[in-house]
């Protein structure tokens, strides 16, 4: 199989033990992106992966946002799935006596509670500072404004963190992806969308390539089904049992250039 294009998560996948791109990362990435597509496709905000884009000069290519849930075309939004902020009132209320972190994103906006150690530590992760204002007050805006979350990000305790993940499964199964990133971390999106969906709307709206031509690299619980769907499914050394088994084959570790070794062996020999 030729494949033609590659999408890539970013936090565990592509980025090495300081959390940043690694001059092989970056010069492989280079020397195929003229002729191979390369797409960042990540949890993260647009604001905390266009930096990344800039040091790889892929500028010019989309980026899929939040598992999937809004996806940038020329730095226009060409597709958007939120959560409805009564949802998002309903958890905040169960959350009055749980005490987690709930980090509420849409778009380029980032909302915390308070800059506490649990927003520090995204923001030192991500790049991007965060604005503080009180769950009640975003979604006062968003109700007026009709938005909705991209995503919502639990971070506590670990006791805290079960306790939010058990009532969002038996709550909410049906309507929402709810995934712990960590034991301390629990990434909750739209049920509607995936890293798998995205990759196939841009194929068909975007690039009119199949999905039998796509190469695509993940590490965590997010990433089994983009692995286990696409062409040629990789995971990192460092990857979640998971993702390892649907893989069609398994790289070295995010911190030992995993991707760019990858890439160097399907594209430049």
């Amino acid at each position: 199989m030729s494949y033609k294009i590659v999408f890539s998560d970013i936090d565990g996948t592509l980025l090495n033990k300081e959390r940043e791109l690694s001059e092989r990362t970056i010069k492989t990435i280079k020397a195929i992106k003229d002729d191979i597509p390369v797409v960042l496709i990540s949890a993260r905000m647009p604001k905390a992966m266009r930096h990344l884009q800039q040091q790889l000069g892929i500028e010019n290519q989309p980026i899929i946002c939040y598992n999937g849930g809004f996806l940038l075309v020329d730095e226009k939004p060409v597709s958007s799935t939120a959560i409805p902020v009564n949802t998002i009132q309903e958890l905040a209320k169960f959350n009055e006596t749980n005490q987690v972190h709930l980090s509420l994103y849409n778009a380029d906006e980032w909302h915390v509670p308070a800059h506490d150690y649990w927003a520090k530590r995204e923001e030192r992760n991500t790049k991007v500072t965060p604005s503080i204002k009180h769950i009640h007050d975003v979604m006062d805006d968003w109700g007026k404004r009709d938005l909705g979350a991209h995503k919502i990000m639990c971070m506590g305790e670990e006791n805290k963190i079960e306790n939010m993940y058990q009532f969002l499964k038996d709550n909410y199964s049906n309507q929402l992806h709810v995934y712990r990133s960590k034991n301390t971390y629990i990434e909750i999106a739209d049920k509607q969308i995936s890293k798998l969906t995205a990759i196939k709307y841009l194929l068909k709206n975007h690039y009119n390539l199949s999905i039998e031509e796509t190469v695509a690299f993940g590490d965590n619980y997010n990433d089994v089904e983009m692995i286990n769907g696409v062409g040629l499914g990789i995971a990192v050394a460092n990857a979640r049992e998971e993702s390892k088994a649907v893989a069609n084959k398994i790289t070295d570790a995010s911190i030992d250039d995993g991707v760019a070794k990858s890439l160097e062996e399907l594209f430049l020999t």
